[in-house]
Order: C-alpha cells, then sequence, then structure tokens
C-alpha cells in the first residue's frame, strides 16, 4: 500500500518537492500513473507545448480526474515500458511531462528525456 502524504501536505509542496515525491514513489513502486480517456492519455496544453501529466499513484490521479476530466481513468505504465516506448514515443511527438499537477494545474513541465533521466539517477541513489 502506497503511504499517501494527507493532500494538504501536498498543496503546500513546491513544483520542485512534488517531483521529488513523483521520483521517489516511482521508483519506489516501479511505475508511473497517467489518466486516459476515450482517446488515449490525457493531454494538457501550456502557453508553449503539449504535456501528458504523470502522478505517483492511482489515488493522485482519480484524485485530478474531476470537472471535465471525470470520464477519464487512472492507468499505471510500468517503468520497463515507459524506458522503452514512452520516453521516446514522447520526445518524437515532441510532447512534455506535466509532473504531479496540482489541482490548479500548476506544476513542473520536464522533457520526457529528463523526466527519464530523474529516473534513472533516483533508482541508482536507492540501490
Amino acid at each position: 500500500m502506497t503511504d499517501i502524504i494527507d493532500t494538504k501536505t501536498i498543496a503546500q509542496y513546491t513544483p520542485e518537492q512534488r517531483l521529488r515525491y513523483l521520483l521517489q514513489e516511482i521508483v519506489q513502486h516501479k511505475q508511473i500513473w497517467i489518466l486516459i480517456d476515450d482517446d488515449g492519455c490525457v493531454m494538457l496544453n501550456t502557453e508553449d507545448e503539449d504535456c501528458a501529466p504523470v502522478w505517483p499513484s492511482e489515488a493522485y490521479a482519480q484524485a485530478w480526474a474531476t470537472g471535465e476530466w471525470a470520464d477519464c481513468q487512472p492507468k499505471a505504465i510500468d517503468l520497463k515500458t515507459w524506458h522503452a516506448k514512452w520516453t521516446q514515443g514522447l520526445e518524437d511527438d515532441d510532447v512534455a511531462i506535466a509532473v504531479f499537477p496540482s489541482e490548479d494545474e500548476e506544476g513542473l513541465v520536464i522533457s520526457a528525456q529528463e523526466l527519464d533521466f530523474e529516473i534513472r539517477t533516483k533508482s541508482k541513489s536507492n540501490h
């Protein structure tokens, strides 16, 4: 079972703290959570780029699936699949990563390659 930090605590996290928490959970559980709908992975748009939002757990992804996203379902992607298919696929499609966005859609936006690097670095430091 995931140790979910209460939402009030998470709500006070800076975007950098949210990234650290996301990485910790991804490495511990060896999976990344996205939201999907009938068209595939849910996308967000910033002023500059298209982004695929990712979350550290099913509960956080589900909590985000409200309003216009209410029909979306959380989906786990194991790290092997993420490294093998998603990173390059997102890069090829010029899609960035929205890191564990808050309910007001605030958060860091990084490249898929950068997230991959951070996951691999965190994995090595945990062993």
